[in-house]
């Protein structure tokens, strides 16, 4: 899985999340790539809320009808 796409699946927007937070984006990407995306959420748990709240996917990502 991307990196891009799991932050779709959790509702947070890739692209400001790595334009107002670039540090973090970064670190987060690198460490992504080192884990199971399930591994990753356990980690980051809480600060993946915090990071939906901040940056929240503003699409529909549910699945077509």
């Amino acid at each position: 899985m991307e990196f891009e796409a799991y932050l779709r699946l959790k509702k947070i927007d890739p692209q400001t999340f790595s334009t107002l937070d670039p540090d973090r984006y970064a670190e987060w990407k690198s460490l992504f790539v080192t884990m199971h995306p399930e591994s990753f959420t356990a980690q980051k748990k809480f600060l993946v809320n915090e990071i939906r709240r901040r940056y929240h996917l503003k699409e529909d990502v549910s699945k077509p009808q």
